[in-house]
């Protein structure tokens, strides 16, 4: 298991971006944090919530095994990398975890509504009933 932390500005607050890489699997968690954190402070952000952090569904990475890479060539990429943003594997895997929760929110809301419904309805035949009887 690899895990990278990337710490990038997504305007208007910075965010910190977590991949676990195992078993050819990428899962992606993503944490907005405010102002832009100091290394102590997300030093201390992984020791306080890394263990709680929410992974997105894992997806099949395409990334190759890592080979002997010229050293130079190692600092390029570093450098790509730390300057760019967010992965396009990452990027997907936190719109397939963030389309799962909104799903999962819609079902939850049409549950309580029509559990509200059902109680408006009872209570409407209570009423009814009520009258009928004259009370």
């Amino acid at each position: 298991m690899s895990v990278t932390i990337l710490v990038y500005f997504d305007d208007p607050f910075y965010a910190i971006l977590v991949e676990r890489r195992e078993n050819g699997r990428l899962s992606v968690a993503r944490q907005v944090v405010g102002p832009e954190p100091s290394e102590i402070e997300v030093l201390q952000w992984v020791q306080r919530e890394f263990p709680h952090l929410r992974y997105s569904p894992a997806v099949e990475d395409a990334t190759r095994s890592p080979m002997a890479v010229n050293p130079k060539r190692r600092q390029r990429q570093a450098a790509r990398e730390t300057g760019g943003g967010v992965g396009t594997r990452s990027q997907q895997a936190l719109q397939l975890d963030r389309e799962l929760r909104a799903a999962q929110r819609k079902s939850d809301r049409r549950e309580r509504a029509e559990e509200e419904a059902e109680r408006r309805f009872q209570l409407r035949q209570e009423k009814r009933k009520a009258r009928r009887c004259g009370h």
